[in-house]
This record gives C-alpha cells, sequence and structure tokens, in this order.
C-alpha cells in the first residue's frame, strides 16, 4: 500500500490529544509514535519502534540539529554567566521606554538577523527576556514575538538557510534547471503570503490594533504579577545560570556584541552555514572570556559543558518530532493527504489547496523542509499541467513550510523560541495559534484572490 488511509492520521491525533491534557511534549510524542508502530506491526511493535528511534539517530538533519542546539547554548550560557546579556538588556533598557517598545524593538532585531531561524529563535529571546520582563510582557508574548520573525523572515529573504535549501531542492527535483533554483526561488517570494502576512501582524499586535485574547490573553493577565513572568510549567524550559558577579562587574557591552556580530558574520562567511558560524562564535567567546579573565578556564568549560545540557529536553523534543515523522512517512500520511485532496485541484484552485493541504501535514508532521521533497515532484508537474502559475504555486508550499515551522508545538523552531524565552513550549504554541491562524486565514484569501 502506498499508504494506510485515514488510519494515518491516527499517531498525530493521539499526540495532539496527550499533548493538549499533559502539557508534556515528549512524552506524548513517545506514546503517539508508538500507536503508529503498533499500527505497521501489531505483533511486535517493538522492533520497528526501536529501529525507528536508531534511523533518527543516524539521521544527518538530527545530528545537525543536535550540534546546532548544544553548541548554541554553550555560547548564550556563557553570556549569560559572565553578565554579558543582563547587560545588553539593562543598555537596552535604558533606550525603551515602554512595553510597546520592547515588544517592536525585539521584532525589529528579527527582521534584521534573518539569516538562519535557529539563531532568531534563541539568541533574540534569551537577550530581550530581561527587557520584556521589565515591562510585564509574558514569556509567551515574547516567544510568539521572536518565532513569528523565524522561519517566516527567513523563506522572505534569498540569502538565508532556508532559501539556499529550498533553491537547491528546486534544482534537485527538476522543476527548475541547474544552477536557476535561486532565480525561481526568488520570483516566489512575493507570493508567500503566510510569511509577510505572520511578520506584519507581529506589529498590529505590539501596538494592540490587533487586540490580546483567548490564552495569549491570559499570559499577559498573567505577567502582571512579577513574582510570575514565566507560566508555571516552563523551568525545563528555562535557559538560565547563575551570573558570576566579579565577571558581570567588569564586562561591558562589547563583550556582548563581538560574540553575536562573529556569529552573523562568520555564518555569512562559511556560504549560510550556522554550524560553522556558532563553533567559530563560541571559539571567539571562549577566548574572550578567559583572556579577559572573566572566567577562570575551567570554569569557562565547565559553563559551556553545562549550556550543552540545559538543551536535553528541548532537544527530545525536536528528537520525538523526527520519530513521529518515521511514523508517519512509514503510513504514507504525506501520499494520502495529497490523493486525497487532488479532485479538488484545478488552475484556480490549485495554490489554496496546495496551501492548505501542505500546511495541515506540517504541522502535523513538523517536517517543514523533508515533505517538500515528496511534494514539489507531485505538486509542480500538476500545476504545469493545468497551465498553473508556478511562483504562485511555490510560494504557496513555501508559505505552507513557513506556517508549519511556525505552529508545530513539536518543530525545532517553536521549540527554540520557547526554550529561549524561558515559557514552557505547550505555553507557547497555544498562545501564538490563534494569532498564526489569523495571518493564515488572511493568506488563504490572498491565495483565492491572486489565482
Amino acid at each position: 500500500m502506498d499508504h494506510y488511509g485515514v488510519v494515518s492520521l491516527v499517531p498525530t491525533g493521539v499526540v495532539l490529544v496527550i499533548a493538549v491534557l499533559t502539557r508534556r511534549p515528549v512524552e506524548s510524542l513517545i506514546a503517539g509514535a508508538l500507536v503508529g508502530f503498533v499500527i505497521l506491526a501489531p505483533r511486535d511493535p517493538l522492533t520497528p519502534f526501536t529501529d525507528g528511534m536508531l534511523a533518527v539517530m543516524r539521521n544527518e538533519t538530527v545530528g545537525w540539529i543536535i550540534l546546532v542546539c548544544a553548541l548554541f547554548g554553550s555560547l548564550i550560557n556563557l553570556l549569560v554567566r559572565i553578565g554579558a546579556a543582563r547587560t545588553f538588556g539593562s543598555a537596552v533598557s535604558e533606550r525603551i521606554r515602554t512595553r510597546r517598545g520592547a515588544l517592536l524593538t525585539t521584532w525589529l532585531l528579527g527582521l534584521l538577523i534573518f539569516i538562519d531561524d535557529y539563531l532568531n529563535a534563541l539568541a533574540i529571546s534569551s537577550s530581550f527576556k530581561r527587557v520584556t520582563d521589565r515591562y510585564r510582557v509574558s514569556r509567551e508574548m515574547l516567544a510568539y514575538v521572536v518565532d513569528s520573525t523565524a522561519a517566516p523572515v527567513c523563506v522572505l529573504v534569498p540569502v538565508s538557510t532556508w532559501a539556499v535549501f529550498f533553491a537547491g531542492l528546486l534544482e534537485e527535483t527538476g522543476a527548475a534547471p541547474a544552477g536557476e533554483g535561486l532565480g525561481l526561488y526568488v520570483s516566489a517570494i512575493p507570493y508567500m503570503l503566510y510569511a509577510w502576512i505572520a511578520v506584519l501582524v507581529v506589529p498590529l499586535v505590539a501596538v494592540g490594533v490587533v487586540p490580546t485574547f483567548g490564552p495569549m490573553r491570559r499570559a499577559e493577565a498573567r505577567a502582571r504579577d512579577p513574582e510570575r513572568a514565566a507560566p508555571d510549567s516552563a523551568r525545563d524550559f528555562e535557559l538560565e545560570t547563575d551570573v558570576d558577579p566579579e565577571a558581570a562587574s567588569r564586562v561591558r557591552l562589547w563583550h556582548f556584541a563581538l560574540p553575536l556580530v562573529t556569529l552573523v558574520a562568520a555564518t555569512w562567511w562559511f556560504e549560510i552555514d550556522i554550524l560553522k558560524g556558532v563553533i567559530v562564535a563560541l571559539s571567539v567567546t571562549l577566548a574572550l572570556v578567559t583572556g579577559s579573565r572573566l572566567l577562570g578556564f575551567r570554569d569557562a568549560l565547565d559553563t559551556s559543558m553545562h549550556g550543552v545540557l540545559t538543551m536535553i529536553v528541548p532537544l527530545a523534543t525536536v528528537f520525538g518530532g523526527f520519530l513521529l515523522k518515521e511514523v508517519n512517512d512509514a503510513l504514507g500520511l504525506t501520499v494520502f493527504v495529497i490523493d486525497s485532496t487532488r479532485p479538488l485541484m484545478n488552475t484556480s484552485s490549485l495554490p489554496v489547496v496546495t496551501f492548505l493541504t501542505m500546511s495541515f501535514i506540517a504541522f502535523v508532521t513538523a517536517s517543514f523542509w523533508g515533505i517538500f521533497a515528496v511534494a514539489i515532484p507531485i505538486v509542480l508537474p500538476l500545476a504545469q499541467a493545468l497551465d498553473a502559475n508556478i511562483p504562485l504555486v511555490i510560494g504557496a508550499l513555501i508559505s505552507a513550510s513557513a506556517f508549519g515551522s511556525h505552529t508545530c508545538y513539536y518543530g525545532d523552531a517553536t521549540v527554540l523560541a520557547a526554550k529561549g524565552s524561558g515559557c514552557g513550549v505547550i505555553e507557547h504554541a497555544v498562545t501564538q495559534l490563534p494569532y498564526a491562524l489569523i495571518a493564515a486565514a488572511a493568506a488563504t484569501l490572498g491565495f483565492v484572490w491572486v489565482a
């Protein structure tokens, strides 16, 4: 069978139900994956379950994520330990006078640091947390602003990790001739409607044009209590360490700025390779911290290692998401959904059906890059046969990818935005979802109108 039909939806349904009831993302993902393996091999589910875990650990993308996140944890922990993050927050606070200013500044910095969504999700959230805490902004609101300038911004800029990946994928799948993938990608940027709208909704929320409502309203009300800036369940996602008072008394703003500038510059220099960028930035930071005698050599290494350990829970969540993806792939979820919606596709409806279908798949599978290697060879030939607008269809596909990254609670960027902001991942996902759905609804209408 190419797919298991509607049964292929069961594991994801189990995950969502358990996550909502327990607010424990890792356990819900493991439970959903195990249900999927029972469907695949009811007589011996344990064998494919363990094989699936090993397959995830051998996955090159998973290895890349583990390395990047672990090194980011080391880098940020060092900056917190020496008081550099606090110094940056104090310097920014002197120029910010209102809650609105804190949110808009966070949003603007997210627009400027567009190279990689991990860089946005962790670096900006962890550095602005104290600023937004000062103005009684909930950690959930901070995570929403940061997450909205992660993937949605990265897909709109042709010199980001997302653009590089998708341009290469368009060439590999034959959608674009060799060397012309980036050009085709750029032609689709005006049609990446979800990304444009999601980014623009943030300042409207910040200034109050779009009001806080639902779970976000409750989070904002809680944050007015100075003792409860973070939700009670955030302890596993708090990225904090004790500040060394002696180091903090001698640290200056450039101790924070230099590592961040090095991170951005090195990533750019190595052709948008965030792994190489964070290795260079961490090396420079260790040399800076020990050379300036802010920390002793052993203390700096211990702090760096502790930063790796703080990333265990987020990485476990990402691991669970990839394990669920293994099950969904084996059940043929993507093929089932595309086959089910294919009769609805004609020249005018193809972009909007593509956006809605792939948004659903991206949300439930937490696969924002991989599923499009499956979808592009199916959708784009269909678009060509229907004489549809190819850049518009590509824009719909990538909009769906941005939506999935923005909303899936076990997606990597969502998890890291929660981690850096110091709130629980379920709380972050639930509070930002209504605003993401507003952007998705507007994008849906946009695809109908443009087509």
